[in-house]
């Protein structure tokens, strides 16, 4: 069976009078129809470029150079804007990390939910009305109808974030990628959030791309999860597998790292040293300045893709058994 979303050997570089950067690198990633996929790692790791190039909103100096992205068996590499202008919004919707990228100051909230509406459907502006509503209401915003009638800045920004998840919503559609977009929310407001998105997978199928740095989140929400280290996917599988016993030591340390793995008072393990900038990235394994299990292998050979079951994962000398701290 066709993945809903299916990329193969991305590659997305960004231009500079010194050459050309891989932002992205050789990343293969599938969604499947209902299935909810969390793109993980930390801050410049290539998630957000990843969900990015996906709708094709690479601006220069960034450019995709290499890979197929097919989303229902059409490769949106090779769409025209007109196509790629129907699906956006509708059969595919983001959700950015800053609202404010995504809602117009001068115009009310209700006005930006019924345009969305009416870009890609016919209905009466009563009906829409009523989407609108039920969609604020879906992801915990009060007294919906008020709020149709207030601009952005009347919002603050944990709101104005929720009134983004809503507008993607709103046209129910087939891939959602979410661009770590309950980093402003509280606890109580996220965990409605994801409640609602899983519910959305269950019933209606769509799938959901769920980019984050959050590993609680990731247990609580994914079906599977992809580990994104200096532009590579280093590791993916089923989130129980990959959480329980990960392969790669960046994943191990992203766990280590957690606070879930320490009692309160002491401190947190973290990884040594920085993840390499796009332009300073090691010869070998990208991994390798910041590994405590690195060979001479490591320095000098990249290292291939292995499959084992449902596991990926990208590495000279994997973890063989669990070693998240306790």
């Amino acid at each position: 069976m066709t993945a809903l979303l299916d990329i193969r050997g991305l590659r997305t570089v960004f231009h500079s009078l010194a050459g050309a950067w891989s932002a992205v690198e050789d990343v293969d990633l599938r969604v499947e129809r209902g299935e909810v996929v969390c793109l993980v790692g930390e801050s410049g790791s290539g998630k957000s470029v990843t969900g990015f190039s996906i709708v094709q909103l690479i601006d220069p100096p960034g450019e995709i150079v290499e890979g197929e992205i097919f989303f229902n068996g059409t490769d949106l590499r090779k769409a025209t804007e007109e196509q790629l202008r129907d699906l956006r919004g509708n059969r595919i919707a983001m959700i950015f990390q800053d609202p404010l990228s995504t809602l117009n100051p001068v115009l009310t909230i209700g006005e930006q939910m019924r345009e969305a509406i009416f870009e890609h459907r016919s209905c009466s502006r009563e009906h829409a009305n009523k989407e609108a509503v039920d969609a604020l209401i879906r992801v915990g915003i009060s007294s919906p109808e008020i709020r149709l009638r207030q601009y952005p800045h009347e919002f603050s920004g944990g709101m104005r974030q929720r009134v983004a998840i809503a507008i993607a919503l709103l046209n129910r559609p087939d891939l959602i990628i979410a661009d770590e977009p309950t980093t402003a929310l509280d606890v109580t407001i996220q965990s409605q959030i994801l409640y609602e998105v899983q519910k959305l997978a269950r019933e209606t199928g769509t799938a959901i791309l769920w980019i984050t740095h959050d590993l609680a989140v990731v247990a609580e929400l994914a079906d599977r999860v992809a580990v994104m280290y200096a532009g590579q996917i280093v590791e993916s599988g089923p989130v129980d597998a990959v959480l329980d016993q990960p392969k790669h030591p960046y994943t191990l340390g992203l766990l280590n790292s957690s606070t879930g793995v320490v009692n309160p008072g002491e401190r947190l393990h973290q990884i040594n040293g920085n993840a390499p900038r796009i332009d300073a990235r090691p010869s070998g394994c990208p991994f390798r300045t910041r590994c405590d299990r690195v060979t001479e292998t490591c320095v000098q050979v990249y290292p291939v893709k292995q499959e084992v079951g449902e596991r990926i994962f990208r590495c000279h000398n994997p973890v063989a058994a669990p070693e998240v701290t306790s």
